[in-house]
């Protein structure tokens, strides 16, 4: 099973979300995907993907987390011990979003609302600071204009990284990553 795990102010409807789960219907693989929309609240959305059944015990799910989604599907590995893929993961969205807080309408939904100091606390309370790198596989693009890059590859120091010079935060090169992703999570 994989669960994709989208980023702020984004969607199951994401152009990610939705190449991911195209592919795996193209292969037969529909049923063992999985996209749900996350609440904004940072401490709802990781009690809805704790409850969720691929994290019972004796079930293993591989996560792929985009950029906030790269930092709950962290949390959630660590937490599982699964493993996970992280698109242009964000690294201290605590520290981040800082900017942001305020009223935020969401790119995909439309749908309102107020990013407050307390959902960055909520963050905050999530971090991990360290990692076990095995668990991981890393795609990076160089030039992700919202996050650095190399937080990440320092955070992550060990773990499996695929990155490609240029690009972009929404990960351009994402569509070609496919078979890789499917691979590490044993579905090919």
């Amino acid at each position: 099973m994989i669960v994709y795990l989208h980023g702020f102010n984004s969607a199951p409807s994401s152009h990610k979300a939705r190449t991911m789960a195209a592919y795996m219907e193209g292969r037969g693989l529909g049923h063992a995907f999985s996209c749900p929309e996350l609440p904004y609240d940072p401490a709802k959305a990781i009690a809805l993907l704790d409850a969720m059944p691929q994290f019972h015990p004796g079930k293993k799910a591989t996560l792929v987390g985009s950029s906030l989604g790269g930092f709950y599907a962290t949390w959630l590995a660590e937490k599982h011990e699964c493993r996970a893929v992280l698109i242009q993961p964000a690294i201290v969205p605590h520290i981040g979003l800082e900017q942001y807080i305020g009223p935020q309408s969401n790119l995909y939904t439309g749908a309102t609302y107020e990013l407050t100091a307390n959902h960055l606390a909520s963050l905050r309370a999530l971090y991990k600071e360290k990692v076990d790198p095995e668990r991981y596989l890393l795609l990076l693009e160089t030039g992700d204009e919202v996050l650095d890059y190399r937080e990440a590859v320092r955070k992550y120091e060990g773990a499996r990284m695929v990155i490609r010079d240029g690009g972009d935060h929404t990960l351009q090169s994402f569509p070609e990553h496919l078979p890789r992703i499917l691979a590490f999570a044993g579905l090919i």
